[in-house]
């Protein structure tokens, strides 16, 4: 019989665990916008917004298509700050107001 020290599955959890948080902090990170001189987030306008964040999803058949339906700008900013179903909700650290106001319009629109 194998004999380990007192404690050694916890740690092995615990090892797990970190290992789990730092892997999906780096993929969460990999969806940023880049940081802005004052350290806040700027993003150009909707459809950079769309592209690099939304595009992911809804032009690979992941999530349901939302352009071309009309949805209404708050019903966008709503969905994008609480997430629905599958779709997360992003931050204001993410996707700030004045960016996501540009990006529902876009949707709304195109």
């Amino acid at each position: 019989m194998r004999k380990t020290a007192p404690g050694a599955g916890a740690i092995g959890f615990m090892l797990v665990i970190v290992i789990a948080i730092a892997a999906a902090t780096m993929t969460k990170a990999a969806f940023a916008a880049p940081p802005a001189p004052n350290g806040g987030f700027v993003w150009k306008d909707g459809p950079e917004v769309y592209a690099k964040v939304c595009g992911y999803c809804h032009e690979q058949g992941v999530g349901p298509v939302i352009r071309g339906r009309a949805l209404p700008p708050v019903y966008i900013r709503n969905v994008v700050r609480n997430g629905s179903r599958a779709m997360p909700s992003f931050r204001i650290a993410e996707i700030d107001d004045e960016s996501l106001t540009k990006l529902a319009e876009y949707i709304s629109a195109n």
